[in-house]
């Protein structure tokens, strides 16, 4: 699996950690191992750009996910197709101010974060009732299980 973050926000980040919760998701539910993932890490000012150009809303978010090759988990019985995943956009200052708001340390936040970006480039939404139980209790799900994981370390 060929996950690449790169940190142009200016700000501290656990960047290994979100590299090993990122594995770790896409492990669990059985990303093809030779697909490729991106994380890019950028300030407020980018973000409130990439927000406006790509969403058209004012203003620094916390996560957009850029798909590539609209790839989903296989079901159990099926192979997992190989392919891009495509680009997860944090911004750790956004991260940092929102944590404490959700009752999470940053580092926390930006694993949520990232999760939740991971989702929306697996084909996952939250549009609808039905949708947003579904990504939500998936990611609740998958963060309690790396908690476990990383415990066992």
């Amino acid at each position: 699996m060929s996950i690449d973050i790169n940190n142009e926000s200016g700000l501290e980040a656990d960047t290994s950690g979100l590299v090993s919760l990122a594995r770790f998701v896409l492990d669990e539910l059985r990303i093809h191992p030779q697909s490729e993932l991106s994380i890019l890490l950028v300030d407020e000012d980018t973000m409130s750009d990439y927000h406006v150009k790509w969403m058209d809303e004012p203003g620094p978010t916390d996560v957009l996910s850029f798909p590539m090759d609209e790839l989903r988990p296989p079901s159990d019985a099926d192979e997992p197709p190989e392919g891009l995943l495509g680009d997860v956009v944090l911004c750790p200052a956004v991260t940092a101010r929102q944590a404490a708001e959700h009752g999470r340390t940053p580092d926390q936040e930006a694993e949520y974060l990232l999760v939740h970006g991971i989702l929306h480039l697996l084909g996952f939404d939250h549009a609808e009732p039905a949708e947003k139980a579904e990504m939500f209790g998936l990611k609740d799900k998958l963060l309690a299980a790396w908690d476990t994981e990383r415990s066992t370390r």
